[in-house]
C-alpha cells in the first residue's frame, strides 16, 4: 500500500492522522469537536486518554510513520495517531526541526494493562528506545518538558 502523503515532506497541515476501525466514526473533520470534547471532560476529571510520544529524525519519518499509520489503521494499536508534519510550528514547546514526534494514543491511561499491550506492539515494530507516556490532561493543561515542567510522563518504558 502507498502512503498518500509523507510527513516527512507535507506542509498543508501540522498533523496528519489514523485512526483505528472502531474510533474511525470521528474523523478528521471532527477533530476540533474532539478537542473541545476533551477540555470538557477534563474540567469533570473524566479525561483518560493519553499517548505514546515517538521523537523520531526527519530521515526516518516517513517508513516509522507508514508502520504505524498501516497498524493503527489495522486495529493492532491503540485508538488513534498523529504524527507531525514538516509545515512549520508556530509554537514554543521545543520541536526540533529536524525531528518529528508521533503520538500513539490509547483509550484511558490508567489501564496499565491496555498502555502496555500498546507499548509492546510498538516495540514489536522496531520502537525499542525508550518512550514516555502522556495523558492529555496534562498537554491540554500546557505541561511540557520543553517548558520546565518536570515528571509529566506516567510511563516511560
Amino acid at each position: 500500500m502507498i502512503m498518500e502523503e509523507k510527513p516527512s515532506k507535507y506542509t498543508k497541515e501540522y498533523w496528519l492522522f489514523a485512526f483505528s476501525p472502531t474510533y474511525k466514526e470521528e474523523e478528521l473533520t471532527e477533530i476540533h469537536k474532539r478537542l473541545v470534547k476533551k477540555r470538557r471532560m477534563l474540567g469533570k476529571s473524566e479525561l483518560k486518554t493519553g499517548k505514546w510520544l515517538i521523537f523520531v529524525n526527519r530521515e526516518n519519518i516517513n517508513e516509522v510513520w507508514e508502520k504505524i499509520k498501516l497498524a493503527t489503521e489495522e486495529g493492532i494499536l491503540g485508538i488513534e495517531a498523529k504524527v507531525s508534519t514538516a509545515k512549520p510550528k508556530p509554537t514554543d514547546i521545543g520541536y526540533e526541526k529536524d525531528k518529528h514526534v508521533i503520538c500513539v494514543y490509547t483509550y484511558d491511561w490508567t489501564d496499565d494493562k491496555d498502555v502496555k499491550r500498546v507499548r509492546e506492539e510498538l516495540r514489536k515494530l522496531g520502537i525499542t528506545n525508550k518512550i514516555p507516556y502522556k495523558a492529555d490532561e496534562d498537554t491540554i493543561k500546557g505541561k511540557y518538558a520543553a517548558r520546565g515542567h518536570k515528571r509529566i510522563s506516567k510511563y516511560y518504558e
